[in-house]
């Protein structure tokens, strides 16, 4: 009994040290378990059990500070997280990491371990920083000026009033693909990079290319005498004044005195519609509208002496041109053969010696008050502003301005600034062209017009001088181009 006895302790101290072998050789493997990170732990979905604190690190720098692909058409560009300025926060993702590891007690830890119970983890998300400067600034200083096509503006015909068609280029859009360059910063498995591209549209020529244009015109016009030239864009104020000819070296001045013939009908309807009042009599609008339709010039004298002033009625039309500013334009007697000059008017215009057309005694005008004048009724027509309503303290209504455009619209010649546009365009004008007394010869012509049109609305004036004698079919050629160019370019498809 006694000799079993000490078998059965032998045997119970041997399994005691079998057991203590056995939980000592566990403690240790779960103790080597605890020191990485737990089965099915993710950070960032980077799967990391099994891992150490630094090899953990390695794991995730290799995943996500590997260049990603930008992908812009056929090519291939690789670039370096670091370089667009993503920043990965290692150590706070670890830390979080580690926090879960070691939150389990160690002996509830271990007893989990005996019974191969995992340990629960929650799968840490991506932290970084991303820098939307510093991506939009690669896309632009790296891809864009190697792989954008520029779109190429329409540019000048030389010597036509044509453009060579512009052609479309492409553009990076930012916004979009900022957006998917930062979506693939942040994924361990989409690396690749579509670049959004559009289509970017020619863009108009700049608005010097079009003062070039109509030098160029002139140039290589038939028609040899000077030109001067007034536009205005009527939207946003732009403006081209110059005077141009295609002989001689010299520069010519702006603002030139020309012989204003039946261009002075414009400055009339002021005046007429300053002294008019609704209900208008019918006579009374039949020979406006034959004064400035048919351009006649009885008409002009009758309706004058009618609603103006017998006598003076050249004179109150001037008076009100001064009203207005317009120093340079005036009418100083009637139209009818024999009708006597009421007044020898100077103006800073026909004062100056510079350069000298030899216009009318009669009527003047320069090129620059009648691109003012018909702007002025421009804006009184379209919501009663400018000048006319407060210079006249509401005499001429916004009405009357609305009938002014219209004759003026219905002056149709089929030349000058009207040969310019496409049919149905409208034209508010009135051109004016006359033989002098003195040798029977046309010398001055001129056109001042409201231009409009889809692509904008503008004023045209613009009056020609040849010293000697103006071929007719040359200078409607001249006009009609110059107008063109300036319609092609407002409204270039």
């Amino acid at each position: 009994m006694r000799k079993n006895g000490a078998l059965i302790r032998w045997a119970a101290l041997g399994l005691i040290v079998m057991a203590s072998f056995l939980i000592i050789l566990q403690l240790v493997r779960y103790a080597q378990i605890r020191a990485t990170f737990p089965t099915g732990m993710t950070i960032a979905g980077i799967p990391i059990a099994g891992l150490e604190f630094e090899e953990a690190s390695q794991r995730l720098v290799q995943v996500y500070m590997a260049p990603i692909e930008l992908k812009y058409g056929d090519a291939r560009i690789q670039v370096r997280p670091a370089t667009l300025g993503f920043e990965l926060q290692i150590n706070n993702m670890l830390a979080a990491a580690d926090k879960q590891r070691t939150d389990e007690p160690f002996w509830t830890g271990f007893w989990n371990f005996l019974w191969n119970r995992p340990m629960t983890s929650t799968a840490i998300p991506l932290q970084a920083n991303y820098d939307e400067e510093r991506i939009q600034a690669y896309l632009e200083n790296e891809i864009s000026i190697r792989y954008d096509i520029p779109s190429t503006p329409p540019m000048p015909i030389p010597g036509e009033s044509g453009f060579y068609p512009g052609k479309t280029g492409t553009s990076i859009e930012y916004p979009i693909t900022v957006q998917r360059i930062k979506d693939a910063l942040a994924s361990s498995s989409r690396r690749s990079v579509n670049i959004e591209v559009v289509e970017t549209r020619p863009q108009k020529p700049s608005f010097d290319i079009l003062e070039i244009m109509l030098k160029d015109i002139i140039d290589e016009a038939t028609f040899d005498g000077m030109v001067e030239f007034y536009f205005k864009d009527l939207q946003n104020g732009l403006v081209i004044h110059f005077t141009h000819s295609r002989i001689g070296d010299e520069e010519i001045p702006t603002d030139i005195a020309f012989s204003s013939w039946s261009v002075i009908k414009i400055p009339a309807l002021i005046t007429l519609f300053k002294n008019l009042e609704s209900p208008y009599d019918p006579a009374i609008l039949a020979e406006i509208e034959d004064m400035v339709e048919q351009s006649s010039n009885e008409s002009t004298d009758s309706v004058a002496k009618k609603v103006i002033e017998p006598n003076l009625a050249p004179i109150r039309i001037t008076e009100d041109m001064r009203t207005l500013g317009l120093e340079n334009t005036f009418w100083a007697g009637f139209f009818s053969l024999g009708s006597p000059l009421l007044q020898e008017i100077s103006t800073p215009a026909n004062s100056r010696t510079d350069y000298d057309t030899d216009p009318d005694r009669y009527g003047q005008t320069t090129v620059l008050d009648m691109g003012l004048l018909l702007e002025e009724i421009y804006y009184c027509a379209q919501d009663y502003g400018g000048a006319i309503p407060l210079a006249f303290g509401g005499a001429i209504t916004q009405e009357e301005c609305l009938m002014m455009v219209d004759y003026l619209s219905k002056n149709k010649i089929g030349h000058l600034i009207e040969a310019g546009v496409p049919g149905g365009t409208v034209v508010a004008h009135k051109h004016g062209w006359a033989n002098e007394v003195q040798d029977g010869f046309v010398h001055t012509m001129g056109d001042s017009a409201i231009v409009y049109t889809p692509g904008g609305d503008y004023i045209l004036s613009i009056f020609v001088y040849q010293p000697v004698q103006v071929i007719f079919d040359h200078a409607n050629l001249l006009f009609a181009n110059l107008t063109a160019s300036v319609y092609n370019y407002y409204n270039l498809q």
